[in-house]
């Protein structure tokens, strides 16, 4: 049978590959993706993989070359993939409908290889390490934490739809989060301490304190659009989602 060469990218990723243990094939700061066939194009109308809201992860898990855990992808490194993916696949130029200041919508193409990753302070990464300490500003509180992967995401989605089905009521994703992220509170690992300090001990202000220092050391491609190339301004949301893919997948 005669073989077929598929061509192939080398794809960077937003982290440097820092974060990562070194034995892992993510610690060399990128990876290799091949270019979407029709076999690809099958996985995007899966419905049963739209059903089950996995079928961009099922995209990528073909489409990369490397041989990774999937689930150890963070989560910037996850969308810088999925931007390169749309490009070997369909082209760089994105269509998109925003609404501006004024009330007025309007459309824009955005060109996928302009976009930059997030200004990140690298310096403060320890390699091998995805682990930062940060001292909670109104309790004093020493805590440590670690950016989230796609597995993590995995495991906080199950977590939250089992708790919504005790409790309807409820949404507990924000702290279901934070207990995932948390590794340690003044020294104490134990899992039980960190997720009774989470639904007891946590305040508010340190909570949001977190999230925004979380922001900023957290690697990813910046997926905004600037208007009139105005890159002072806090830019329009770049929709990802299976209609990134989907206005070309359709025949």
């Amino acid at each position: 049978m005669a073989e077929f060469k598929i061509p192939t990218e080398q794809v960077t990723l937003p982290s440097k590959g820092l974060l990562y243990p070194t034995e892992s094939p993510l610690a060399k700061g990128e990876i290799e993706m091949k270019y979407m066939t029709a076999k690809e194009e099958d996985i995007l109308t899966n419905v049963n993989y739209i059903r089950q809201g996995i079928v961009l992860d099922k995209l990528l898990q073909a489409l990369i070359v490397t041989p990774i855990d999937y689930n150890e992808l963070l989560v910037g490194d996850k969308n810088a993939i999925l931007v390169a993916a749309r490009v070997l696949g369909y082209g760089k130029d994105y269509d998109i409908t925003y609404t501006d200041e004024n009330g007025n919508e309007n459309k824009a193409t955005v060109d996928l290889t302009t976009l930059e990753n997030k200004n990140v302070d690298y310096s403060i990464y320890k390699a091998g390490s995805n682990e930062f300490s940060f001292a909670l500003p109104k309790s004093g509180n020493l805590i440590t934490f670690k950016l989230l992967t796609h597995g993590d995401d995995k495991k906080i989605e199950a977590e939250v739809k089992g708790l919504q089905k005790l409790n309807p009521s409820v949404s507990p994703e924000m702290t279901t989060r934070l207990k995932h992220m948390v590794t340690s509170i003044n020294g104490d690992r134990e899992i039980k301490s960190i997720r009774d300090f989470v639904d007891n001990a946590f305040l508010a202000p340190d909570a949001r304190a977190l999230r925004e220092y979380y922001n900023t050391v957290s690697p990813d491609i910046d997926l905004k659009y600037y208007p009139n190339g105005n890159y002072t301004g806090e830019g329009i949301a770049i929709p990802i989602s299976l209609n990134f893919f989907w206005p070309d997948a359709r025949v």
